[in-house]
């Protein structure tokens, strides 16, 4: 198993974290919940302690799952180099020649009738 492999494998399961604690979160009513009506629905006495922690834990996978992208960039295999020969002055290249197309029936036809 790669390097890389591990580091996709964590960065879904952040993912699926991130996700499941942004759910578990009650709307703060000041985004597009307010604007639906929704504001009036919120509860007035919440857990101040649970909120501080999603939100913390919002932040902290948030930022996990950046360092772990940024990493998985440091480790992805990129294999043999493969670089562009129109940047490379050593490459050689062959001349190109033009050539001829054979006549369509259509034109011969028209070349006999314009010389007789």
């Amino acid at each position: 198993m790669s390097t890389f492999t591990i580091f996709l494998a964590l960065i879904v399961v952040v993912a699926f974290l991130l996700v499941v604690v942004i759910m578990v979160q009650n709307p703060k009513g000041g985004g597009l919940s307010s604007s639906f009506g929704g504001g009036g629905t919120q509860q007035l006495g919440g857990v101040k302690k649970t909120t501080d922690f999603l939100d913390k834990s919002t932040w902290t996978l948030a930022a996990l799952m950046l360092v772990l992208i940024l990493l998985s960039n440091v480790a992805i295999n990129r294999g043999p180099k493969a670089e562009s020969k129109a940047l490379d002055p050593n490459a050689t290249t062959l001349p190109v020649t033009p050539q001829e197309t054979p006549a369509t029936p259509s034109e011969t036809e028209t070349n006999s009738n314009n010389a007789e």
